[in-house]
């Protein structure tokens, strides 16, 4: 993760919800376990110090949407650049390649997996609400990317998002070196 972009969330408890979630400003390369803010489902610090993330109403609806354990965003270039070159048609297909059986329930490469491009917005609120009914009538998705921002993605545990970041992200860059002819 570059300099102080991107967030990671894992869900400490459902019953009450409680997420793990890194503090706004801190260098994600560098920073530290203690780092760390422990927030409700109303995004009230409740233990650590500083200021959770802007986005961290994404990670809620993304929690309460689909069960995810733990949400992971990034601002790779890949990401960045695709959500903006592909914004008009709404998403970025992603199919053919093997790597889709890296996804969670994803058995063959003949699937066809759209990352659904979100208009970038500071009123998270209205943003969250929009995110939380894709997912809710679209289970199925990975992931989504927000315009000129970058890529969201989650699993049921922190191992299986890092690994759906891994393979979004390496199908990004195909698609983006495939389309650019590089």
């Amino acid at each position: 993760m570059f300099g102080t972009s991107g967030n990671l969330s894992a869900v400490l408890s459902r019953e009450p919800l409680r997420l793990a979630i890194t503090a706004t400003g801190i260098d994600k390369g560098a920073f530290e376990p203690s780092q760390f803010l422990e927030i409700d489902e109303s995004a009230r610090v409740l233990r650590g110090s500083g200021q959770p993330s802007a986005e961290t109403g994404l990670h809620l609806a993304i929690v309460r949407a689909c069960g995810a354990g733990a949400v992971l965003h990034m601002h790779s270039l890949w990401s960045t650049l695709l959500s903006d070159v592909y914004s008009s048609d709404g998403a970025v297909p992603l199919e053919g390649f093997e790597m889709l059986k890296g996804l969670n329930g994803v058995r063959t490469h003949e699937h066809r997996e759209m990352l659904p491009i979100f208009e970038n917005s500071q009123d998270i609120a209205a943003l969250s609400e929009k995110v939380h009914a894709l997912l809710q009538s679209n289970p199925a998705v990975h992931g989504f990317l927000l315009r000129r921002h970058g890529l969201y993605t989650w699993g049921r545990d922190l191992p299986e998002a890092k690994r759906h970041v891994e393979i979004l992200e390496f199908l990004l860059e195909v698609f983006g070196r495939t389309r650019s002819g590089v």
